[in-house]
């Protein structure tokens, strides 16, 4: 016996401030009898840059106290640094894509990119405020070891804080 089945097709809402996917359930005949809900982590809020810096912060204060990393930023040639922030970029962009934007990329496009540059820039922002309070950015002597060494933190932290930001 073969029976057709019409799926019901999925729709996004919006239920308490947050996107959902609204899925249909459909009994045997194709009555729908329930609904399944999906919340959508497709917008960048206040409470995912709040996940972010803790999971940037997690990551980069361990890191940033070691000397291995401000001498890897002394002796690390400019476009190696370069490289790994392009890296970083990449690897968060691949992650968010399949963690959030795999099924829903369309109409998503500008917050998938507002959530791979939001993550990264946050990363590099309290990556900087450790390493200066530490006092290892020579601001104003050395900019370009500065830069260094806050994107060869960054590398971890940016993935430490898109991880964190996975958190529902």
């Amino acid at each position: 016996m073969d029976q057709k089945v019409e799926i019901k097709e999925t729709t996004i809402k919006r239920i308490g401030g947050y996107l959902h996917r609204i899925v249909p359930i459909a009994d045997i005949s194709g009555e729908i009898i329930s609904y399944a809900l999906k919340p959508l982590m497709l917008e960048f809020n206040a409470r995912d840059i709040m996940q972010v810096v803790i999971g940037s912060a997690i990551m980069a204060i361990p890191i940033s106290l070691t000397e291995e990393v401000w001498n890897l930023g002394e002796s690390l040639p400019l476009a190696n640094v370069i490289a790994i922030a392009g890296l970083s970029l990449c690897l968060i962009s691949v992650f968010v894509f399949y963690n959030f934007y795999k099924v829903t990329f369309k109409g998503y496009v500008l917050e998938f990119f507002k959530r791979v540059l939001g993550t990264y820039f946050i990363s590099l922002l309290i990556v900087g405020l450790i390493l200066t309070i530490i006092e290892k950015c020579p601001w104003g002597v050395d900019n370009t070891l500065a830069f260094k060494r806050i994107i060869l933190v960054a590398f971890p932290a940016a993935m430490s804080g898109t991880l964190s930001d996975t958190i529902k």
